[in-house]
């Protein structure tokens, strides 16, 4: 009489070849977290930046709008829904503008903590970023 099932030599090498796949799969999910997080982390210094170099332009004024700031970076619409702390979703971070002649205060956080990192990066007036 035949006993159908596997033995444990072919369970130990199905085993073995399913913790291979994960260790070579664990690196490119990281990277995938650490792509979005780099990306919101330059996408809040380039908001930064114009929101400065606006700042330069006018006398020391600060853009009270998103229009404003968008004479400086054209993709600020795509992050700031308005001046005054919506939120809009662009990849897998939510970013908040508010923005005032006195100065700004631009943020992004991961729409679903862990799933692109756990950073929360924020700009304020003066181009301070700060990742928490």
């Amino acid at each position: 009489m035949k006993v159908k099932g596997f033995s444990l030599s072919r369970m130990m090498i199905l085993f073995t070849i399913f913790i291979l796949l994960a260790v070579i799969a664990f690196p490119y999910l990281t990277t995938s977290e650490k792509a979005s997080a780099a990306a919101a982390k330059e996408a809040i210094r380039k908001l930064s930046i114009a929101a400065e170099n606006y700042a330069t332009s006018h006398s020391g004024a600060y853009p009270a709008s998103v229009d404003e700031l968008g004479e400086f970076i054209a993709s600020a619409g795509k992050y700031c829904a308005s001046a005054t702390g919506a939120t809009t979703v662009c990849g897998e971070y939510s970013f908040a503008c508010t923005l005032g002649s006195g100065g700004y205060t631009f943020s992004a956080s991961p729409v679903v903590a862990g799933s692109a990192g756990n950073i929360t990066y924020t700009a304020t007036t003066g181009g301070l970023i700060d990742p928490s």
